[in-house]
């Protein structure tokens, strides 16, 4: 079983899966934007030498007792489908990274806190699967899934798999997804996990954008351990929030799609949200904008204290950017508020 009951975390995003906006420096070389035009643009050995250089700095273990001292009890860490490196599927060019993993899982343990695996990177030349691709892009990710739970179902601080970080369902026409084949993935993706590590690990299900979508999906009778996360982003939101009322506006939203997401009855989780607010070409100062969000944050804190846990996106950029790195939007939250 987890650690803890109800989930109180962060992303460790930019980590194992290479994000610009979390560390562009580790871009500013080459002139990519992702981890694929990064090895296109320095080859094969740069790249090994920059990301290996860059897993064993930019987490550490100090940020895992920095993380539990701050009051968090877990960390959702993307990884690649080249995680188990030439022991897993199709790696080509890529580098793996578990023994980073196997590192947190240790780290994590010594300080406390649950961790939460999340397939991120995907095969494909988007890295995002669509349920129209290829069947062998389905595949691998089933292989992928089973050998992460199969090399950490016996660690003890491993909370669990997220099958998918952002699928995006089936579309044709311009009318609207179907969820359908990739139900059936995470039916397959469910089977493959327990068969591989046992029934501990909580397997957990995005809802791909549509919270309405998973009513009565994998009912408990049959499914063990199930959790949906739906994320809660609005900073993209065809709004200006300049106000105390606009930032609750947004809070109320989100509080409806946590509430259609629970007709699953599946516990929820919001696996990554911010304090970064749709705001363009304000008026307010940047003193404002950053008050505005500290007060959005504690907003969400209180909306989302009901769920069965989440997860702030991310625990540090490098350009500690206010409403993004935990170390700055909850700087000014007690220990006691990320507990309740």
């Amino acid at each position: 079983m987890p650690l803890h009951e109800r989930v109180r975390g962060v992303n460790l995003s930019g980590w194992l899966v290479l994000e610009s906006w979390v560390t562009p420096g580790v871009f500013a070389a080459s002139g990519a934007l992702d981890e694929r035009d990064l090895v296109r643009s320095l080859g094969h050995d740069r790249y090994r030498l920059l990301v290996d250089r860059h897993r064993e700095n930019f987490i550490q273990e100090q940020d895992f007792k920095a993380i539990a001292a701050r009051g968090y009890n877990a960390v959702r860490i993307k990884v690649p489908w080249f995680l188990l490196g030439d022991d897993g599927p199709a790696p080509g060019d890529y580098v793996g990274c578990a023994e980073y993993v196997d590192k947190a899982m240790e780290w994590a343990d010594a300080a406390g806190i649950d961790v939460l695996l999340d397939l991120a990177l995907l095969p494909g030349p988007s890295g995002v699967l669509a349920w129209n691709a290829q069947s062998s892009y389905r595949a691998i990710c089933l292989e992928v899934l089973a050998g992460i739970a199969e090399r950490y179902a016996e660690y003890d601080a491993f909370l669990g798999i997220e099958v998918l970080d952002r699928p995006v369902p089936y579309q044709r026409d311009g009318r609207k997804p179907s969820l359908h084949r990739l139900r059936n993935f995470y039916r397959d993706a469910y089977e493959t996990i327990r068969k591989a590590g046992g029934d501990r690990p909580i397997v957990v299900l995005s809802d791909a954008g549509d919270p309405n979508g998973w009513r009565f999906f994998m009912s408990r009778r049959r499914y063990h351990n199930v959790w949906l996360d739906s994320h809660q982003y609005h900073y993209r939101d065809n709004s200006h929030a300049q106000t105390l009322a606009d930032a609750r506006e947004l809070v109320r939203d989100s509080r409806k799609a946590l509430a259609a997401a629970e007709s699953s009855r599946l516990p929820v989780i919001v696996g990554e949200w911010s304090a970064a607010l749709p705001i363009a070409d304000s008026s307010l100062t940047p003193e404002g904008r950053i008050a505005l969000e500290r007060v959005y944050a504690s907003e969400q804190l209180t909306a989302f204290s009901q769920a069965q846990g989440w997860f702030f996106q991310t625990w540090k950029t490098t350009g500690k950017i206010s409403s993004w790195d935990a170390r700055i939007a909850l700087a000014s939250f007690e220990r006691e508020r990320l507990s309740e």
